[in-house]
């Protein structure tokens, strides 16, 4: 019996990561606001019905499609910062990771788009898709946290006037982080991922030639607004 359910149990894996990668297609084809169960299913060669046992609805394709994407780009940042051969310094950690997103987004902008792109009409994430989204920030926030421990930071004063706000986001982003670095920590993920929106998106183009070069001095300069030196201290 045991061997049976096994069966069973690998059958499904593999027609539901079968549904996943016609899915992605569509994303490609279509779009994310054109997904449709129905068209999967006829590319598949199943009846609806058989599909829906996999995927109830439209929505918990697309959230099974999110969860994907963001555990990929989540992966690719911690990979980044926690290989072997990663640098030394926390400056230089940044920039790899955020090379690595950067890398990711470019190789699967379909994907990248499902996720940083546009609302999908009708569409409401749910509560599933909070962790793998914060995968790529815990990344920088840990990496930041390292680099505070080993080489110190060096930020300007916190104006008083957005201490509020510093203080509220330290308790409810980065816990373990001053308010002093959480706030220009949160500014800096948002910009890394328009530096990679403009790029994916095409607002680079006719604009920025060298790209790489320009990406890899622009984060560099986002690492130290967060107060990486450079250096062990």
């Amino acid at each position: 019996m045991s061997a049976i359910r096994g069966a069973r149990e690998r059958a499904r894996i593999e027609v539901t990561a079968a549904i996943k990668d016609e899915a992605r297609k569509q994303l490609a084809a279509e779009g994310a606001a054109k997904l449709s169960l129905r068209a999967v299913a006829r590319e598949l060669g199943m009846v609806s019905s058989a599909l829906y046992r996999y995927f109830p609805s439209r929505d918990d394709l697309l959230t099974a499609l999110i969860v994907d994407a963001y555990d990929a780009v989540g992966e690719a940042a911690e990979r980044a910062a926690a290989s072997p051969g990663a640098p030394v310094t926390g400056l230089a950690r940044w920039v790899a990771v955020a090379c690595a997103v950067r890398d990711w987004a470019l190789a699967h902008p379909h994907e990248y788009a499902l996720i940083y792109g546009s609302p999908v009409p009708g569409y409401s994430a749910p509560q599933d898709t909070v962790g793998p989204a914060a995968r790529v920030g815990m990344a920088l926030i840990a990496l930041v946290e390292e680099a505070r421990r080993d080489e110190g930071l060096a930020l300007p004063p916190l104006p008083d006037e957005l201490r509020p706000e510093a203080e509220r986001l330290a308790a409810d982003v980065a816990p373990g982080l001053a308010p002093a670095v959480a706030a220009p920590l949160v500014a800096a993920w948002s910009q890394l991922f328009g530096l990679i929106s403009f790029e994916v998106f095409g607002q680079f183009n006719r604009v920025v030639e060298a790209r790489e070069v320009f990406f890899r001095q622009a984060v560099t300069e986002l690492a130290r607004t967060v107060g990486l030196l450079g250096r062990r201290g």
